[in-house]
């Protein structure tokens, strides 16, 4: 009862990491056991990098999904990916409700930062509409995928994998049962469109999918019209989409990876484009891919999903924030405005914040893995190659996205910790850790007479 006192009367930051470290820690020693590998042995390095791997819904592997576990070894990693995904206090709430209990103060706390961009009283709603949709979402995808696979493998083969891919790629996980991934099956139409679909549904955010069907079904409980979040989210999404599938065609152009038909090209550059930001599958060799290409698709990751989504990165909300402030300044507008209404300037300050913090964080866990490189005598294709490939592997560990230039099972024991630690942050966010450090609100400090500072 004092350990469930105590974990209750956490800050709902505390919370929502304490949730992400305790299922970690549970997927850690259900992946020991011998039962869960063919071999019946796994290092504890490797079994807790794939669990935070797959509770961060990230992606990055050190040993093969299909080929090293076992049947009962992948269903965890399958739960690990369900409960990331949607969030332990998440199915804790719904569970709760469903058993007619209460819920603390502090956990309502805690889903109202996580699922709601402004106050609101049917946060119990919301979950129920959470759940509901994710198991609707993951079965319609779970068909199709396995419709693909029917001619293939036998009808409980091809069902096993359609659901496993399913929730893997609505929870914007990135695991496969393939060695290579989806290269093989990169001309597919319907596997291409089913798992960039629930890439999409899964990386827009709960709130956004919330609000469109509110919006939808005519309700009168938000204006008759989607709120400012939905707008921005939905825009930045589809505008990203294109720019990174255009972008993709432009460089890869001559490349190795889009010398087919046209139909291919345009599958390989849209599903790419989607993957990179949130999800980790990938139909093209990501290390054959140009320079410029990996340093659009590190652009990409950096920004990730949405907020209340399965996905990390700093949010597709900020980079429309940042474009906003800074077509604003350009302007000499004093505030920032989106969609005919003003933005906190506070919510503008955190972003900036948000941003700096984030770049710092990369570039200290870089720095950090250049020299595990350098002490351990490890080189990955040379200086140059290793700096790439590691700012590559950083920026999708923290953008929870998954795609590697294959460096991932090569990770030294120190790598593997410094990824892990991206990965924790980049699922539960710099701004949660940052309140569990210092606080939310600025309380110290003293304010003296201004004295102007030239810069630029």
């Amino acid at each position: 009862m004092t350990f469930q006192s105590n974990f209750l009367k956490m800050h709902p930051a505390t919370l929502v990491l304490a949730s992400f470290l305790l299922v970690i820690s549970a997927g850690t020693i259900l992946l020991m056991l011998p039962v869960s590998t063919h071999d019946g042995h796994i290092p504890f390095i490797d079994a807790l990098f794939t669990a935070t791997s797959a509770v961060c819904v990230t992606g990055l592997v050190v040993v093969d999904t299909g080929s090293f576990y076992t049947l009962f070894g992948q269903c965890v990693i399958l739960a690990l990916i369900q409960i990331g995904g949607l969030g332990l206090m998440t199915i804790s709430v719904a569970l709760f409700q469903w058993l007619g209990r209460s819920v603390s103060f502090r956990h309502r706390m805690a889903m109202q930062d996580l699922f709601a961009h402004t106050p609101r009283e049917d946060i119990f709603v919301l979950v129920k509409s959470i759940i509901l949709f994710t198991l609707a979402a993951e079965s319609v995808g779970a068909i199709f995928l396995t419709l693909h696979w029917m001619n293939e493998y036998s009808i409980s083969e091809a069902l096993y994998m359609g659901f496993f891919h399913s929730i893997s790629a609505f929870c914007n996980a990135g695991f496969a049962l393939f060695s290579d991934s989806m290269v093989r099956y990169s001309d597919s139409i319907i596997l291409n469109s089913t798992i960039c679909f629930l890439i999409v549904l899964g990386g827009i955010g709960f709130p956004v999918l919330y609000d469109i069907q509110i919006w939808s079904a005519g309700r009168k409980g938000a204006r008759g019209r989607l709120s400012i979040q939905s707008k921005t989210v939905l825009l930045t999404t589809v505008v990203l989409i294109l720019f990174g599938a255009i972008m993709f065609a432009f460089l890869e152009q001559r490349g190795e990876n889009l010398q087919t038909s046209f139909v291919h090209r345009i599958l390989s550059s849209v599903f790419q484009s989607i993957t990179c930001r949130t999800a980790g599958f990938n139909t093209v060799d990501i290390g054959s891919l140009k320079d410029a290409t990996l340093t659009m698709m590190i652009f990409l990751m950096f920004f990730g999903a949405s907020p209340g989504s399965c996905g990390g990165g700093v949010k597709t909300t900020t980079l429309a924030l940042l474009a906003a402030f800074t077509i604003g300044r350009v302007k000499k507008r004093r505030r920032v405005n989106m969609f005919k209404k003003s933005i906190p300037n506070e919510t503008v300050t955190r972003s900036v914040s948000l941003v700096l913090v984030s770049l710092v964080v990369i570039g200290i866990a870089l720095f950090l893995l250049l020299i595990g490189d350098a002490v351990g005598g490890h080189e990955t294709g040379g200086s140059n190659g290793a700096f790439l490939s590691y700012l590559f592997e950083t920026v999708s560990a923290f953008g929870t996205v998954g795609l590697s230039m294959g460096i991932t099972a090569d990770l030294t024991t120190w790598g593997k910790i410094i990824i892990m630690l991206m990965m924790v942050v980049g699922r539960v966010g710099v701004l949660t850790f940052s309140y569990i450090i210092v606080g939310s609100v600025a309380t110290k400090g003293f304010e003296y007479s201004e004295e102007n500072l030239m810069i630029g």
